[in-house]
């Protein structure tokens, strides 16, 4: 079979040899340009400004992004027509990930050039674009994005700010509250949603004006160098040409900005992980106890190679999908009316692994920054060293762009959504596993995979298995199971395990010069997910009375077995790496 980028959910119904995609050992020379470049401003100019951002100063922040603005950062995801670069989403991905060496900066930076700018670039009318965006680009003007209200968080739907049409019909009038809003301190302008007439969903442009008021700057336990505030919109004016899409139909904005956004948050995280673990190196190969360097011993080796291995599977996933949507955008002309159409198209085809990369990601960036915490000891709850500030800025990440709760809810129902519409052959494959579930090891040769061989088989008895649970879950609660959300959180999470597994072999696949390194945290991956998955499926199968699952779970256990894989050996090899190269080696 000829290797292609797949659609969206397909990475459960295919193998990984089949498929491909750009990662960074694929960089172009734009790209690890690009990437320096952003590397040099986060410690030259960002991290040397960390504890002015973080004693409330926000002029610092604010400063910080004009200048990320004047080296181009912020004009990434910008048409060139409207003054911006026009870039890829790989490069996209790059510079958030490496400018997110402060949390505070990043959620500036995020809140302007992602959910502040991307409606207008995706929804904006070609006034619109013309109007905002070549001040966004160049952060002549500084953005917002107001959805969330005191009573409306992850039901965003129920939102009461209100807007009516003038009896002129020259304006909207909008009244309501907004909360949590980041860059509200010193924002020009804000995304702001709101209900024409009480019922009708739609995005507006606001400019600040008259009627908007500020809450006082929220007293928050991280993030403390970015502006947070409440805004209310008392009789405030909007002209008729400000209003952003269609009315009525918000929610198309505002869900496909979240899309979009949960990938970028991956890419912030992973930027995060880099630098936590890099810090746990260092920190740990000064630090001296029992007359020995602590980075010796081996439950703190252990911590490396299980945060490397997080770190590795989620690279993988957030440049799989950066390369994946860049795919399907090739065949279209930039300078066409209808190519931003395209990207909202491209973005959500990937919704499910957008979800998948948020959760991943926010839960592997708080996990490497508690281990690097302990690996820090007592000096780790001390302010000055990095981990005590990380820890605190990156707990809201599970709360950003969508709970990572609602976000499970999406992975498991949009891939039932895409199953029911043959946009996968997801029954399909569900009529077939049954009878492979009851041999495992014997049902397909992967030798095909060489090294990965075992790891291949194993990946996709995990997926048989995955397949075969939603399939049976899904026929047996049918409508009632959106219901069932313990239910949907586990096999969320199954399928989140599948989908990083499947992103690292392919990853190794199309990077075989790699393989010898590669290898460790695939196979300390592929342990972790086959034993997190038979976890899910055994609390599934009381609950739901399907006895069967029990039985093809503990055959999975056997192949993991008959594979002889070693976590406590790979996970040496891995930390050796890991102490040599001073940090994230690959």
């Amino acid at each position: 079979m000829e290797k292609r980028y797949l659609k969206g959910c397909e990475f459960l119904v295919e193998e990984p040899i089949n498929t491909t995609a750009v990662y960074p050992e694929g960089f172009t020379e734009e790209h690890r340009m690009l990437a320096k470049t952003a590397e040099d401003f986060a410690e030259k100019e960002i991290l040397p400004n960390a504890p002015k951002m973080e004693e409330h100063g926000y002029e610092v922040t604010k400063q910080l992004l004009k200048r990320a603005g004047e080296l181009g950062f912020t004009a990434v995801d910008v048409p060139e027509k409207y003054g911006g670069l026009g870039l890829d989403k790989i490069s996209s991905m790059i510079v958030t990930e490496k400018l997110e060496v402060n949390g505070s900066f990043g959620a500036t930076f995020g809140a302007h050039t992602g959910i502040g700018t991307l409606p207008i670039v995706y929804f904006g009318t070609h006034e619109q674009k013309s109007k905002y965006l070549p001040d966004l680009a160049t952060v002549k003007k500084i953005s917002a994005y107001a959805l969330t209200e005191p009573s409306a968080g992850s039901d965003a739907l129920s939102i009461k700010t209100r807007a009516d049409l003038s009896s002129d019909g020259k304006y909207y009038i909008l009244n309501g509250t907004k909360q949590f809003i980041t860059n509200s301190g010193f924002a020009d302008m804000w995304i702001v949603f709101a209900k024409i007439g009480g019922d009708k969903f739609t995005g507006f442009i606001v400019e600040k004006t008259e009627g908007i008021i500020l809450g006082p700057e929220e007293k928050k336990m991280g993030l403390k160098g970015s502006s947070t505030r409440a805004v209310t919109f008392e009789d405030v004016k909007v002209s008729v040409e400000n209003l952003l899409g269609e009315i009525g139909k918000g929610h198309k904005i505002a869900f496909n900005i979240l899309n979009i956004g949960r990938l970028k948050l991956a890419a912030a995280a992973l930027g995060g992980a880099k630098r936590m673990l890099k810090e746990a190196v260092k920190y740990t190969k000064e630090r001296k106890q029992f007359n020995r360097p602590i980075a010796d011993f081996g439950m703190i080796r252990k911590k490396f190679a299980d945060m490397c291995a997080r770190i590795y599977g989620l690279e993988s996933i957030v440049y799989r999908i950066a390369s994946s949507i860049d795919d399907l955008l090739k065949g279209y002309d930039k300078s066409s009316p209808d190519y931003e159409m395209h990207i909202r198209n491209a973005i959500e085809e990937h919704c499910v692994e957008d979800s998948i990369a948020k959760v991943f990601g926010s839960e592997t960036v708080g996990m490497v920054i508690d281990e690097t915490l302990q690996c820090h000891g007592g000096y780790g709850y001390i302010e000055e060293y990095p981990p005590e500030r990380a820890y605190r800025d990156a707990r809201v990440n599970r709360i950003f762009e969508g709970t990572n709760e609602i976000n499970r809810l999406v992975i498991t129902g949009m891939l039932l959504r895409k199953g029911m519409k043959g946009d996968i052959p997801l029954m399909e494959v569900y009529g077939k596993c049954e009878g492979i579930l009851s041999n495992m090891e014997g049902y397909a040769d992967f030798s095909r995979y060489g090294a990965l061989s075992d790891v291949a088989h194993i990946l996709d008895a995990m997926k048989k298995l995955t397949v075969y649970t939603v399939g049976s879950v899904g026929m047996k609660y049918m409508k009632e199971l959106e219901e069932e959300q313990m239910l949907l959180e586990l096999l969320s999470n199954s399928l989140i395990s599948c989908y990083v597994l499947d992103s690292a072999i392919a990853r190794a696949l199309q990077n075989p010069e790699k393989l010898n390194e590669f290898i460790h945290p695939i196979r300390i991956l592929a342990w972790d997910s086959a034993v997190s998955l038979c976890a899910n499926v055994l609390q599934i199968t009381p609950y739901t009375g399907i006895e069967n699952l029990k039985d093809f779970s503990s055959c999975l256990l056997k192949m993991v077995e008959k594979a002889k894989l070693n976590p406590v050996e790979e996970k040496k090899a891995l930390s050796m790496l890991v102490l040599e190269r001073e940090g994230y080696p690959f």
